[in-house]
């Protein structure tokens, strides 16, 4: 799979609505997959940190709405005066964007769970692919350690 699928997938989905500032698709965990902007020059933000406290806040609200027994979490959408942040899962990663404060809710959740059965397939087919290493570097490397280790017991 092209590693940049995902942020072409994101680009086009924040091209799709002129609401939408920025696309951030993480992990569970928070880790940053990929992300997409419009304005990046113009409004820069620490991606990563906001790709891991939505994605918290996603897997934290989850975890209420399933020790309350209400249901499958839809959807997270945090508003704030000058802006809005949306969180929905897609498969083992979560996807969140953020909008102006006068978006179209409707039109958003529409292409978020789009864009989210899209995303959640690709991703749990890159996430469960196997990576194999070839006989010779995997001799390599395990020379390489032992060699690391005798110096280590040397010292």
């Amino acid at each position: 799979m092209e590693p940049n699928v995902f942020e072409k997938i994101l680009t086009r989905l924040i091209k799709s609505e002129s609401g939408i500032r920025r696309a951030i698709l993480v992990d569970r965990t928070g880790l940053t997959i990929a992300h997409a902007s419009k304005f990046s020059s113009y409004y820069p933000i620490d991606v990563e940190g906001i790709g891991a406290i939505a994605s918290a806040i996603f897997v934290g609200s989850e975890e209420q709405g399933k020790n309350l027994d209400i249901g499958d979490l839809q959807m997270v959408i945090s508003e704030f005066e000058n802006g809005k942040i949306f969180a929905i899962s897609c498969g083992q990663g979560v996807l969140c964007l953020i909008t102006d404060p006068d978006v179209n809710i409707g039109m958003i959740r529409l292409l978020m769970k789009r864009t989210a059965a899209e995303l959640g397939k690709l991703l749990d087919e890159f996430l469960s692919a196997t990576v194999s290493i070839p006989v010779e570097e995997k001799k390599e490397e395990e020379e390489e350690l032992k060699a690391a280790l005798d110096a280590l017991e040397q010292l």
